[in-house]
């Protein structure tokens, strides 16, 4: 039965084809490598499950060339069993230091060489169980994130990601000193879309139109889904000039816009606000003034932009 891939680094030819040979009676797949160099190009080249290390080569230290399969990406997690003549404390020691994981001294029984192996593979084995139980923890920590900050209707970001986002970047105004720009928009007349066409379409409606602002606007802007049919966005660095300007392209984008079966225009309100302001002094009072901005652009008769 096949156990897994040995890289056996020993200069020793009789002891290497002893040592092989016994390895591959009881179902190894043995690579040897009689010096430093060969072993280090199988070692990264190659899918191997342990290293037997004799310390003594004729090219590297066996000590040296351990330290760099540890320090190494491409090997540092194979399992490194020492092998050596050299029986002393200090010989031991110093394997260990190097980043060995067991050390075993010449002359070994086979059995007992066995043992270790299968020891460390063992370990191994553990080892990699619960890095890869990590990592699927951590795709599924990560996609919980992104479902925590998703609108998953219009897969923007939602309500609660906005407001943390708006409230870093206005304390990165406000210690700049540049501007920023907050636009709250309106779909018009929503809920006869959802009356007449029904709710089906008006989930389409809202998708689409999130896809549209995401369109119209720049990579460091923020765009969320607000509620119902409000849309937000954050722009870093741009005067009230400019928002406008911004907020004249998306509605000039969906004048031009046809909406999956809806056969009639769409329109929306907007509202606008900036900072610097000096009756604006916190990112819940920019939104607040967005927010009155859009309820004025409403009051006025709708498919509008006013600024505040």
């Amino acid at each position: 039965m096949y156990k897994g891939k040995i890289l056996l680094v020993e200069d020793d030819k009789l002891q290497a084809q002893t040592t092989r040979d016994y390895l591959e009676s009881i179902g190894y797949d043995v690579k040897w490598a009689e010096n430093g160099k060969t072993a280090l190009k199988i070692a990264k080249t190659q899918p191997i499950d342990i290293i037997l290390l004799d310390i003594i080569l004729p090219d590297i230290n066996g000590y040296e060339l351990c330290r760099w399969l540890k320090l190494n990406q491409d090997t540092k997690s194979i399992p490194i069993i020492m092998l050596t003549v050299k029986d002393s404390t200090m010989n031991k020691v110093e394997g260990l230091q190097a980043g060995a994981d067991d050390y075993l001294a010449k002359p070994y029984h086979e059995t007992e060489l066995n043992a270790r192996i299968y020891a460390s593979l063992r370990t191994k084995s553990l080892q990699d169980e619960l890095k890869e139980k990590n990592r699927q923890l951590e795709e599924i920590l990560a996609k919980v994130e992104i479902l925590a900050i998703t609108d998953p209707l219009t897969l923007i970001p939602n309500r609660r990601h906005f407001e943390v986002t708006i409230e870093k970047e206005f304390n990165k105004t406000v210690r700049y000193k540049t501007p920023t720009s907050c636009i709250m928009i309106d779909i018009d007349h929503f809920k006869s879309i959802n009356d007449e066409y029904g709710h089906r379409v008006g989930d389409i409606v809202l998708k689409e139109m999130a896809n549209l602002i995401k369109n119209c606007i720049r990579k460091v802007d923020t765009v969320a889904r607000w509620g119902g049919e409000e849309f937000v966005i954050l722009l870093p660095g741009i005067t009230k000039e400019k928002a406008y300007n911004a907020a004249l392209r998306i509605r000039e984008s969906l004048q031009k816009y046809k909406f999956s079966d809806i056969h009639k225009p769409i329109t929306i309100s907007i509202g606008i606000s900036s900072i610097p302001n000096p009756s604006i002094d916190s990112s819940e009072k920019l939104i607040d003034a967005a927010d009155n901005a859009l309820y004025e652009a409403k009051a006025k008769g709708r498919d509008r932009i006013e600024t505040i």
